[in-house]
């Protein structure tokens, strides 16, 4: 359920913010991801970091992260 809603954030993060964010959705098995070290099947990266999941599955907080990473 969390892939969904995290999922279901970034596309409208993508909305909001435009072509300021370079949006790119992968599964854990795709060569893509094979680089990272992933745990989990929920996994968000910005700027090649790791997000915490508090962050990534909140609207709210994701949209207050990237106003002020973008800005």
């Amino acid at each position: 359920m969390s892939c969904k809603k995290a999922i279901g954030i970034a596309e409208e993060m993508k909305e909001m913010f435009g072509e300021k964010i370079n949006l790119s959705i992968y599964t854990t098995d795709s060569e893509e991801a094979r680089k990272y070290d992933f745990r989990s099947s929920t996994n968000v990266l910005f700027e090649g970091e790791m997000m915490p999941l508090e962050i990534v599955l909140d609207k709210n907080k994701m949209k207050t992260f990237l106003s002020d990473k973008l800005s």
